[in-house]
């Protein structure tokens, strides 16, 4: 059964099962999540040589640290001997080398085989080949985004593309120098959820009048419905009165040196398949990081950007930041609100986008693309 709308205003969504089955979530893993470029870890959040970090990226633990050169590496967080979980922490330090808590394998920074228990009586042993498994690894905004593609697509004709097609300008992303702001603060919400509700949600703003009072008041056109992501190089306005994009409209903080003057007082989002949001306003940036962990669990990272000089001086950013907080907070009620339906008899067709939703269609087509289906 696939809901046919009846009017031209309408157009039908995916049907209930690509929110709900397990199958369905372990091709995205394969076709998406293991095969494009995933926004994995702040590259400040590894500041030193030795410094690591995990992550879930579709059915895989990748291992990040940063090498004794300062360059980040990647690799899939597996020792060679036996399949052991090489680091079972989500977040640490080693002082040289990455040991096997298993077996004692131990792996250089740079994933080579150092040393294991009577490895100088096997000397036949490839100290290379059977070295950690690595990741392909490019840096942009300031984090680490990794690819497990044996032959990674071309990080600039989608990662990047994906700025210059939303705002229309290669240079426009550039202007806000994230890749040089410091964290200001971060939250990490569990939200029980399917990963494209959260995608499908943040697209569209017909919600907006209904549940983000905040921030209708700081962006009034989106009481109107139509969400900046619908249109190309366009950034929503503040509205006249507000100072700042915080939670009571009052200042915020400096302009970044960069940001143009037609960028001023303008919100600007975008979205990077498979996995991440950026948020644009004039004195700071906003980052999600979408983590599938389940058909209806994702985990999201929200970080908050600022100036090092503002993040240095102890200036409080707690108006800034909890304009989005309540955002997102509203934003994943809604979604974990939807999931449960996504179940039901009443969504086995699927639903409806109407004309302010249409290009959020154009999100389901690609995900049918990537999964080599048609349409249902």
């Amino acid at each position: 059964m696939t809901t046919t709308p009846v009017s031209p205003s309408l157009i039908a969504t995916l049907p209930g099962r690509y929110y709900t089955d397990p199958e369905v979530f372990r091709r995205e893993q394969e076709a998406l999540l293991e095969s494009m470029w995933f926004c994995a870890v702040r590259s400040a959040d590894l500041d030193r040589p030795g410094a690591f970090r995990t992550v879930r990226v579709g059915r895989e633990s990748v291992l990040v640290t940063r090498d004794r050169t300062g360059a980040l590496r990647a690799f899939l967080n597996v020792c060679r001997h036996r399949g052991a979980r090489l680091c079972t922490e989500e977040s640490g330090e080693v002082r040289r080398s990455l040991q096997c808590p298993y077996h004692a394998w131990t792996y250089g920074l740079d994933g080579k085989l150092v040393a294991a228990p009577n490895l100088t009586k096997m000397p036949d042993v490839d100290r290379d080949r059977y070295g950690l498994i690595k990741v392909a690894l490019r840096e942009w905004l300031g984090y680490a985004w990794v690819c497990l593609a044996d032959e990674p697509p071309s990080f600039e004709e989608t990662v990047r593309h994906a700025a210059v097609e939303r705002l229309g300008d290669p240079a426009a992303i550039e202007h806000y120098g994230t890749e040089h702001l410091a964290l200001g603060k971060r939250v990490t919400y569990d939200v029980r959820a399917n990963w494209k509700l959260i995608v499908e949600n943040f697209m569209e703003c017909y919600h907006c009048a209904t549940i983000h009072p905040e921030l209708t008041e700081v962006l009034p056109e989106f009481a109107d419905g139509y969400a900046a992501q619908y249109y190309v190089g366009h950034g929503a306005e503040f509205g006249a009165g507000v100072a700042g994009f915080t939670v009571d409209g009052s200042a915020g903080f400096g302009r970044l040196p960069e940001v143009a003057e037609e960028q001023d007082r303008r919100y600007y989002a975008l979205t990077v398949r498979p996995n991440v949001f950026v948020n644009l306003v004039p004195d700071h940036v906003i980052l999600h990081r979408m983590f599938p962990l389940a058909e209806d669990r994702t985990v999201v990272e929200c970080d908050w950007l600022y100036a090092p000089e503002v993040v240095a001086s102890g200036a409080d950013v707690s108006k800034s930041a909890e304009l989005f907080h309540r955002v997102n907070v509203q934003d994943f009620a809604a979604c974990e609100r939807t999931q449960p339906a996504m179940s039901s008899r009443a969504y086995r067709g699927g639903g409806v986008l109407v004309p302010t939703e249409h290009h959020i269609g154009a999100f389901h087509g690609w995900l049918l693309e990537k999964l080599g289906e048609q349409a249902p």
